[in-house]
């Protein structure tokens, strides 16, 4: 749907400039966010992606390592 694009393309946009290390007041401001909590939702993203790139890496060097 419509609806559901737009919400996607807005959290890509905001998850992409919370990786480009774009400031949170920035970031609230180019999305029009009043509560800078609603901001901070895209980095916890970030963050939780991050940790499971993190283990996924963790785990083939470990696989390489016991070849």
């Amino acid at each position: 749907s419509d609806l559901l694009s737009y919400h996607q393309s807005r959290h890509t946009f905001g998850t992409l400039l919370v990786s480009a290390g774009v400031p949170m007041e920035s970031i609230a401001k180019m999305m029009g966010h009043t509560n800078i909590r609603t901001t901070q939702g895209y980095a916890k993203v970030t963050d939780d992606k991050i940790s499971e790139d993190m283990d996924r890496l963790m785990e083939k060097r470990n696989s390489m390592v016991q070849v």
